[in-house]
């Protein structure tokens, strides 16, 4: 024999799936993205090149989605290689590394963007517990902005400002000021 109260207690809880779904219909729905997926991404980075008495090297690749249709908000991931070699020391100073990374961009107004990335690069840099250069990871947070300007079509330039927040010990810009750097960006 069921009882009054766990009977209304069944009763109650089986057509709460039935409300749920009523709710459901009646909420508005979310249209799917109806971008073509050529509109969505997007290939830029940065080439640097200096050759003489400091030679210096350094590639960054990046592949950036944009996350809402109108293109305002991408976040994205990259590769970077650095070869620096400075012949004014004997014996003369080299330095190479390659890593990782991954950012976010928000244009605040065209042609302004604010931008954070993490980085993680693998370096040589000196241990003073085993007294000798080892590669190691260091991590990098880099946070600021930067102005991009169409060429036409779907390509554009950027030149940006960043901070390098994190200060590890170890890292590459420890005790410089801000980072400035730039490059380009296509369509696919």
């Amino acid at each position: 024999m069921v009882r009054p109260p766990f009977a209304l207690l069944l009763l109650v809880l089986s057509s709460a799936p039935l409300r749920a779904q009523d709710d459901a219909k009646a909420a508005p729905r979310k249209e799917a993205d109806g971008r073509p997926l050529h509109e969505r991404f997007w290939f830029g980075g940065g080439i640097g090149l200096a050759f003489g008495t400091v030679t210096a090297i350094q590639l960054d690749p990046l592949i950036g989605y944009k996350v809402d249709p109108a293109g305002r908000f991408s976040t994205g991931v990259g590769f970077s290689y650095w070869y620096y070699r400075d012949n004014r020391f004997t014996p003369p100073y080299d330095f190479s590394g390659f890593g990782y990374r991954a950012f976010s961009r928000y244009r605040v107004v065209d042609p302004v963007f604010l931008h954070a990335e993490f980085l993680n690069l693998n370096v040589d840099r000196y241990s003073y517990a085993e007294a000798r250069f080892r590669k190691m990871w260091v991590p990098h947070l880099l946070v600021g902005g930067g102005y991009v300007q169409s060429l036409g079509g779907r390509s554009a330039i950027y030149l940006q400002v960043l901070w390098e927040v994190l200060q590890d010990p170890n890292s590459v810009y420890l005790g410089q000021g801000p980072v400035v750097s730039g490059g380009f960006g296509l369509g696919l």
